[in-house]
Protein backbone atom coordinates (compact mmCIF):
# COMPACT_ATOMS: atom_id res chain seq x y z
CA UNK A 1 0.00 0.00 0.00
CA UNK A 2 1.48 3.32 -1.08
CA UNK A 3 1.67 6.13 1.53
CA UNK A 4 -0.97 8.85 1.28
CA UNK A 5 0.10 12.25 -0.01
CA UNK A 6 -0.02 15.13 2.47
CA UNK A 7 -2.69 17.84 2.42
CA UNK A 8 -0.89 21.12 1.74
CA UNK A 9 -1.36 24.86 2.31
CA UNK A 10 0.83 25.53 -0.75
CA UNK A 11 0.04 24.44 -4.30
CA UNK A 12 1.45 24.77 -7.80
CA UNK A 13 -0.58 25.97 -10.81
CA UNK A 14 -1.86 23.38 -13.30
CA UNK A 15 0.04 22.80 -16.54
CA UNK A 16 -0.86 24.85 -19.58
CA UNK A 17 -2.07 23.13 -22.75
CA UNK A 18 -2.71 19.67 -21.35
CA UNK A 19 -0.49 16.95 -19.93
CA UNK A 20 3.14 18.13 -19.94
CA UNK A 21 5.77 16.15 -21.76
CA UNK A 22 8.45 17.14 -19.25
CA UNK A 23 8.75 18.60 -15.76
CA UNK A 24 12.13 20.16 -14.97
CA UNK A 25 13.25 20.90 -11.40
CA UNK A 26 16.27 23.24 -11.09
CA UNK A 27 16.74 24.99 -7.76
CA UNK A 28 19.84 27.15 -8.29
CA UNK A 29 20.73 29.96 -10.68
CA UNK A 30 23.37 27.88 -12.45
CA UNK A 31 20.99 24.94 -12.80
CA UNK A 32 18.33 27.30 -14.13
CA UNK A 33 20.73 28.49 -16.84
CA UNK A 34 21.90 24.99 -17.77
CA UNK A 35 18.31 23.72 -17.86
CA UNK A 36 17.34 26.64 -20.09
CA UNK A 37 19.96 25.52 -22.61
CA UNK A 38 18.45 22.03 -22.51
CA UNK A 39 14.97 23.45 -23.11
CA UNK A 40 16.10 25.53 -26.08
CA UNK A 41 17.82 22.53 -27.65
CA UNK A 42 14.87 20.25 -26.97
CA UNK A 43 12.33 22.70 -28.41
CA UNK A 44 14.47 23.07 -31.55
CA UNK A 45 14.26 19.29 -32.01
CA UNK A 46 10.62 18.93 -30.88
CA UNK A 47 8.87 22.30 -31.42
CA UNK A 48 5.57 21.19 -29.91
CA UNK A 49 7.00 19.82 -26.67
CA UNK A 50 5.18 20.97 -23.51
CA UNK A 51 7.52 21.76 -20.62
CA UNK A 52 6.69 22.82 -17.07
CA UNK A 53 9.36 23.77 -14.56
CA UNK A 54 10.31 24.67 -11.04
CA UNK A 55 13.32 26.83 -11.71
CA UNK A 56 13.98 30.47 -12.44
CA UNK A 57 13.83 33.26 -15.01
CA UNK A 58 16.16 31.57 -17.52
CA UNK A 59 13.84 28.57 -17.82
CA UNK A 60 10.85 30.87 -18.25
CA UNK A 61 12.66 32.84 -20.97
CA UNK A 62 13.51 29.57 -22.74
CA UNK A 63 9.80 28.75 -23.07
CA UNK A 64 9.04 26.54 -20.06
CA UNK A 65 5.95 27.20 -17.97
CA UNK A 66 7.41 28.35 -14.65
CA UNK A 67 5.33 26.83 -11.86
CA UNK A 68 7.44 28.29 -9.05
CA UNK A 69 10.70 30.25 -8.84
CA UNK A 70 12.95 27.97 -6.81
CA UNK A 71 15.98 30.17 -7.45
CA UNK A 72 14.46 33.02 -5.44
CA UNK A 73 15.07 31.08 -2.22
CA UNK A 74 18.25 29.24 -3.18
CA UNK A 75 20.45 28.70 -0.11
CA UNK A 76 23.52 26.67 0.77
CA UNK A 77 24.62 25.22 4.10
CA UNK A 78 22.97 23.28 6.91
CA UNK A 79 22.00 26.29 9.01
CA UNK A 80 20.58 28.20 6.04
CA UNK A 81 18.52 25.18 4.95
CA UNK A 82 17.14 24.73 8.46
CA UNK A 83 16.08 28.37 8.59
CA UNK A 84 14.05 27.86 5.42
CA UNK A 85 12.92 24.31 6.16
CA UNK A 86 9.20 25.08 6.28
CA UNK A 87 9.24 26.66 2.83
CA UNK A 88 11.30 23.88 1.23
CA UNK A 89 9.08 21.24 2.83
CA UNK A 90 5.94 22.87 1.43
CA UNK A 91 7.42 23.17 -2.07
CA UNK A 92 8.68 19.58 -1.92
CA UNK A 93 5.31 18.08 -1.04
CA UNK A 94 3.52 20.36 -3.51
CA UNK A 95 5.84 19.07 -6.26
CA UNK A 96 5.09 15.45 -5.43
CA UNK A 97 1.36 16.27 -5.40
CA UNK A 98 1.62 18.05 -8.77
CA UNK A 99 3.35 15.06 -10.36
CA UNK A 100 0.73 12.73 -8.89
CA UNK A 101 -2.12 14.88 -10.28
CA UNK A 102 -0.76 15.83 -13.71
CA UNK A 103 1.46 12.85 -14.59
CA UNK A 104 4.11 14.44 -16.83
CA UNK A 105 5.53 12.04 -19.40
CA UNK A 106 8.94 12.47 -17.75
CA UNK A 107 10.72 14.37 -14.98
CA UNK A 108 14.23 15.82 -15.35
CA UNK A 109 16.00 16.82 -12.14
CA UNK A 110 18.86 19.31 -12.63
CA UNK A 111 21.67 19.37 -10.04
CA UNK A 112 20.33 20.61 -6.63
CA UNK A 113 20.88 17.20 -4.99
CA UNK A 114 19.66 18.09 -1.50
CA UNK A 115 16.16 18.61 -2.92
CA UNK A 116 16.21 16.55 -6.10
CA UNK A 117 17.59 13.27 -4.78
CA UNK A 118 14.95 13.33 -2.05
CA UNK A 119 12.32 14.05 -4.69
CA UNK A 120 13.41 11.04 -6.76
CA UNK A 121 13.23 8.90 -3.63
CA UNK A 122 9.73 10.22 -2.79
CA UNK A 123 8.45 9.54 -6.32
CA UNK A 124 9.58 5.95 -5.96
CA UNK A 125 8.08 5.67 -2.49
CA UNK A 126 4.69 6.90 -3.71
CA UNK A 127 4.69 4.61 -6.72
CA UNK A 128 4.81 7.46 -9.24
CA UNK A 129 8.16 6.83 -10.91
CA UNK A 130 9.05 3.84 -13.06
CA UNK A 131 11.45 2.66 -10.38
CA UNK A 132 8.51 2.69 -7.97
CA UNK A 133 6.17 0.81 -10.29
CA UNK A 134 4.59 3.92 -11.84
CA UNK A 135 4.69 5.37 -15.35
CA UNK A 136 6.91 8.46 -14.98
CA UNK A 137 10.63 8.06 -15.86
CA UNK A 138 12.97 10.22 -13.77
CA UNK A 139 16.14 11.59 -15.38
CA UNK A 140 18.99 13.55 -13.81
CA UNK A 141 21.18 16.21 -15.44
CA UNK A 142 24.45 17.35 -13.80
CA UNK A 143 25.57 14.74 -11.34
CA UNK A 144 26.25 15.45 -7.68
CA UNK A 145 30.00 15.47 -7.13
CA UNK A 146 30.15 11.86 -5.93
CA UNK A 147 33.80 11.75 -7.00
CA UNK A 148 34.51 14.41 -4.35
CA UNK A 149 32.33 13.31 -1.44
CA UNK A 150 29.53 10.92 -0.42
CA UNK A 151 30.32 8.49 -3.22
CA UNK A 152 27.92 5.91 -1.78
CA UNK A 153 24.96 7.95 -3.02
CA UNK A 154 25.41 6.44 -6.46
CA UNK A 155 23.81 3.14 -5.43
CA UNK A 156 20.63 4.75 -4.13
CA UNK A 157 20.53 6.96 -7.22
CA UNK A 158 20.63 3.84 -9.38
CA UNK A 159 17.55 2.62 -7.49
CA UNK A 160 15.54 5.82 -8.02
CA UNK A 161 16.69 7.22 -11.41
CA UNK A 162 16.18 5.92 -14.94
CA UNK A 163 19.14 7.69 -16.60
CA UNK A 164 21.71 10.41 -15.99
CA UNK A 165 23.47 12.99 -18.17
CA UNK A 166 26.82 14.27 -16.85
CA UNK A 167 28.97 17.30 -17.76
CA UNK A 168 32.41 15.91 -16.91
CA UNK A 169 33.66 13.02 -19.06
CA UNK A 170 35.24 11.09 -16.17
CA UNK A 171 31.90 11.00 -14.32
CA UNK A 172 30.64 8.19 -16.55
CA UNK A 173 33.18 5.87 -14.96
CA UNK A 174 32.09 7.01 -11.48
CA UNK A 175 28.83 5.07 -12.00
CA UNK A 176 30.38 2.04 -13.73
CA UNK A 177 29.64 -0.26 -10.78
CA UNK A 178 25.91 0.59 -10.81
CA UNK A 179 23.07 -0.22 -13.22
CA UNK A 180 22.34 3.46 -13.88
CA UNK A 181 22.74 4.43 -17.57
CA UNK A 182 25.05 7.48 -17.70
CA UNK A 183 25.97 9.61 -20.74
CA UNK A 184 28.45 12.48 -21.10
CA UNK A 185 26.65 15.31 -22.92
CA UNK A 186 29.39 17.94 -22.83
CA UNK A 187 30.04 20.76 -20.41
CA UNK A 188 27.75 23.74 -21.17
CA UNK A 189 30.69 26.16 -20.82
CA UNK A 190 32.83 24.26 -23.35
CA UNK A 191 30.38 22.67 -25.77
CA UNK A 192 29.34 26.08 -27.12
CA UNK A 193 25.77 25.98 -25.88
CA UNK A 194 26.45 28.62 -23.23
CA UNK A 195 28.94 31.17 -24.58
CA UNK A 196 31.10 32.68 -21.86
CA UNK A 197 30.34 36.19 -20.65
CA UNK A 198 33.81 36.67 -19.13
CA UNK A 199 37.19 36.82 -20.85
CA UNK A 200 40.78 37.64 -19.96
CA UNK A 201 41.85 41.24 -20.62
CA UNK A 202 45.26 42.19 -19.17
CA UNK A 203 44.27 45.86 -19.29
CA UNK A 204 40.81 45.25 -17.83
CA UNK A 205 39.27 45.73 -14.38
CA UNK A 206 39.20 43.24 -11.52
CA UNK A 207 36.08 41.14 -11.09
CA UNK A 208 34.33 40.66 -7.75
CA UNK A 209 31.98 37.68 -7.87
CA UNK A 210 30.15 37.03 -4.58
CA UNK A 211 27.76 34.42 -6.04
CA UNK A 212 24.01 34.39 -6.52
CA UNK A 213 22.56 33.12 -3.25
CA UNK A 214 21.51 36.01 -1.03
CA UNK A 215 22.81 34.55 2.24
CA UNK A 216 26.16 33.73 0.65
CA UNK A 217 26.42 37.22 -0.87
CA UNK A 218 25.84 38.77 2.55
CA UNK A 219 28.81 36.85 3.99
CA UNK A 220 31.23 36.75 1.05
CA UNK A 221 30.78 40.12 -0.64
CA UNK A 222 32.08 42.20 2.31
CA UNK A 223 35.28 40.13 2.29
CA UNK A 224 35.76 40.71 -1.44
CA UNK A 225 35.14 44.43 -1.03
CA UNK A 226 37.56 44.73 1.89
CA UNK A 227 40.22 42.92 -0.15
CA UNK A 228 39.67 45.23 -3.10
CA UNK A 229 39.75 48.39 -0.95
CA UNK A 230 43.03 47.22 0.63
CA UNK A 231 44.39 46.68 -2.89
CA UNK A 232 43.38 50.23 -3.84
CA UNK A 233 44.84 51.74 -0.68
CA UNK A 234 48.09 49.87 -1.39
CA UNK A 235 48.46 51.50 -4.80
CA UNK A 236 46.28 49.28 -7.02
CA UNK A 237 44.63 51.24 -9.80
CA UNK A 238 42.14 48.84 -11.41
CA UNK A 239 38.42 49.50 -11.35
CA UNK A 240 36.22 46.82 -9.78
CA UNK A 241 33.32 45.25 -11.67
CA UNK A 242 30.68 43.42 -9.65
CA UNK A 243 28.51 40.87 -11.45
CA UNK A 244 25.04 39.96 -10.19
CA UNK A 245 23.87 43.24 -8.65
CA UNK A 246 20.86 42.04 -6.64
CA UNK A 247 19.51 43.99 -3.69
CA UNK A 248 21.89 42.35 -1.23
CA UNK A 249 24.86 43.49 -3.33
CA UNK A 250 23.52 47.04 -3.37
CA UNK A 251 22.93 46.95 0.39
CA UNK A 252 26.53 45.92 1.03
CA UNK A 253 27.84 48.59 -1.34
CA UNK A 254 25.79 51.24 0.44
CA UNK A 255 27.75 50.51 3.64
CA UNK A 256 31.14 50.65 1.89
CA UNK A 257 33.60 53.50 1.47
CA UNK A 258 33.55 55.26 -1.88
CA UNK A 259 35.54 53.38 -4.52
CA UNK A 260 35.33 52.88 -8.29
CA UNK A 261 32.76 50.07 -8.48
CA UNK A 262 30.70 49.23 -11.52
CA UNK A 263 27.67 46.95 -11.31
CA UNK A 264 27.10 44.62 -14.26
CA UNK A 265 24.02 42.50 -14.84
CA UNK A 266 24.51 38.74 -15.04
CA UNK A 267 24.96 37.79 -18.67
CA UNK A 268 26.71 41.00 -19.74
CA UNK A 269 30.12 40.45 -21.36
CA UNK A 270 33.10 41.55 -19.26
CA UNK A 271 36.86 41.35 -19.86
CA UNK A 272 38.94 41.29 -16.67
CA UNK A 273 42.57 41.12 -15.56
CA UNK A 274 41.92 39.45 -12.19
CA UNK A 275 39.11 38.02 -10.09
CA UNK A 276 38.11 37.49 -6.48
CA UNK A 277 35.28 34.98 -6.51
CA UNK A 278 33.16 32.66 -4.45
CA UNK A 279 33.47 28.95 -5.21
CA UNK A 280 30.39 28.73 -7.41
CA UNK A 281 29.70 28.39 -11.13
CA UNK A 282 31.21 31.73 -12.12
CA UNK A 283 34.58 30.68 -10.71
CA UNK A 284 34.59 27.90 -13.32
CA UNK A 285 33.79 30.37 -16.11
CA UNK A 286 36.70 32.55 -15.01
CA UNK A 287 39.03 29.56 -14.77
CA UNK A 288 38.20 28.45 -18.31
CA UNK A 289 38.76 32.03 -19.50
CA UNK A 290 42.22 32.03 -17.89
CA UNK A 291 41.57 34.99 -15.56
CA UNK A 292 44.03 34.90 -12.62
CA UNK A 293 42.61 35.27 -9.14
CA UNK A 294 41.59 33.65 -5.88
CA UNK A 295 38.57 32.14 -4.14
CA UNK A 296 37.16 33.60 -0.93
CA UNK A 297 34.45 31.76 0.96
CA UNK A 298 32.60 32.39 4.20
CA UNK A 299 29.61 30.55 5.59
CA UNK A 300 27.81 30.11 8.90
CA UNK A 301 30.36 28.81 11.45
CA UNK A 302 28.20 25.77 12.28
CA UNK A 303 27.80 24.95 8.59
CA UNK A 304 31.57 25.20 8.16
CA UNK A 305 32.21 22.98 11.20
CA UNK A 306 29.86 20.29 9.85
CA UNK A 307 31.33 20.53 6.34
CA UNK A 308 34.87 20.05 7.66
CA UNK A 309 33.72 16.80 9.28
CA UNK A 310 31.77 15.48 6.29
CA UNK A 311 33.65 16.69 3.19
CA UNK A 312 37.10 15.17 2.71
CA UNK A 313 38.42 16.98 -0.37
CA UNK A 314 41.49 19.22 -0.68
CA UNK A 315 39.68 22.11 -2.43
CA UNK A 316 36.25 23.73 -2.66
CA UNK A 317 36.73 25.29 -6.12
CA UNK A 318 35.67 22.99 -8.96
CA UNK A 319 38.60 24.01 -11.20
CA UNK A 320 41.04 23.26 -8.37
CA UNK A 321 39.41 19.88 -7.81
CA UNK A 322 39.53 18.99 -11.50
CA UNK A 323 43.19 19.98 -11.83
CA UNK A 324 44.10 18.65 -8.38
CA UNK A 325 46.07 21.82 -7.71
CA UNK A 326 45.25 25.39 -6.60
CA UNK A 327 44.65 27.26 -9.83
CA UNK A 328 42.76 29.68 -7.56
CA UNK A 329 44.24 29.85 -4.03
CA UNK A 330 41.42 29.40 -1.51
CA UNK A 331 40.84 31.64 1.50
CA UNK A 332 38.09 30.19 3.68
CA UNK A 333 36.41 31.71 6.74
CA UNK A 334 38.94 33.72 8.78
CA UNK A 335 41.71 33.26 6.21
CA UNK A 336 39.87 35.60 3.82
CA UNK A 337 41.54 38.72 5.21
CA UNK A 338 41.79 42.00 3.28
CA UNK A 339 45.59 41.84 3.15
CA UNK A 340 45.67 38.31 1.72
CA UNK A 341 43.01 39.02 -0.91
CA UNK A 342 44.66 42.30 -1.88
CA UNK A 343 47.96 40.48 -2.36
CA UNK A 344 46.23 37.99 -4.66
CA UNK A 345 44.81 40.83 -6.77
CA UNK A 346 48.19 42.52 -7.01
CA UNK A 347 49.93 39.30 -8.06
CA UNK A 348 47.20 38.45 -10.56
CA UNK A 349 47.64 41.82 -12.28
CA UNK A 350 51.43 42.22 -12.15
CA UNK A 351 53.11 38.79 -11.76
CA UNK A 352 53.93 37.54 -15.26
CA UNK A 353 54.65 34.00 -14.07
CA UNK A 354 51.31 33.87 -12.26
CA UNK A 355 49.51 35.04 -15.39
CA UNK A 356 51.23 32.47 -17.62
CA UNK A 357 50.58 29.68 -15.13
CA UNK A 358 46.87 30.52 -15.06
CA UNK A 359 46.71 30.49 -18.87
CA UNK A 360 48.37 27.07 -18.92
CA UNK A 361 45.95 25.73 -16.33
CA UNK A 362 42.99 27.10 -18.31
CA UNK A 363 44.20 25.21 -21.39
CA UNK A 364 44.41 22.01 -19.34
CA UNK A 365 40.85 22.53 -18.10
CA UNK A 366 39.56 23.09 -21.62
CA UNK A 367 41.25 19.91 -22.80
CA UNK A 368 39.88 17.94 -19.85
CA UNK A 369 36.31 19.03 -20.61
CA UNK A 370 36.65 18.95 -24.38
CA UNK A 371 36.31 15.22 -24.94
CA UNK A 372 33.67 14.31 -27.55
CA UNK A 373 30.21 13.99 -26.02
CA UNK A 374 27.64 11.32 -26.75
CA UNK A 375 25.36 14.15 -27.91
CA UNK A 376 23.89 17.38 -26.61
CA UNK A 377 21.65 17.55 -23.54
CA UNK A 378 18.71 18.47 -25.78
CA UNK A 379 19.27 15.44 -28.00
CA UNK A 380 19.65 13.23 -24.91
CA UNK A 381 16.29 14.42 -23.57
CA UNK A 382 14.62 14.12 -26.96
CA UNK A 383 15.83 10.54 -27.28
CA UNK A 384 14.44 9.58 -23.88
CA UNK A 385 11.11 11.29 -24.54
CA UNK A 386 10.83 9.50 -27.87
CA UNK A 387 11.54 6.19 -26.18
Amino acid sequence: MKPALKQLPFSLPPPQGGRPDLLIVAGEHSGDQHAALAVRELRALQPGVRISALGGPALAAAGAQLLHDLTATSVVGLVEVLKNFGHFRAVFHATVRWIEEHRPRAVCLVDYPGFNLRLAKALRKHGLSRKGGGAVPVFYYISPQIWAWKAGRRFEMAETLDAMAVIFPFEVQSYADTKLPVAFVGHPFVSGGEPSTVSYDPAGPVLLLPGSRRQAVARIFPALLDGYLWYRNDGGDREAVVIYPDEEVRAVLARTAVAPFRLVAAGEAVGAAAVLTSSGTMSMRCALAGIPGAIAYRTNPLTYFMARRLVKVPFIGIANLLLNEPMYPEFIQGLATPARLAAQLQASVTDRNRILQTRTQAARLQKLLGEPAAGSIGAWLAGHLAG
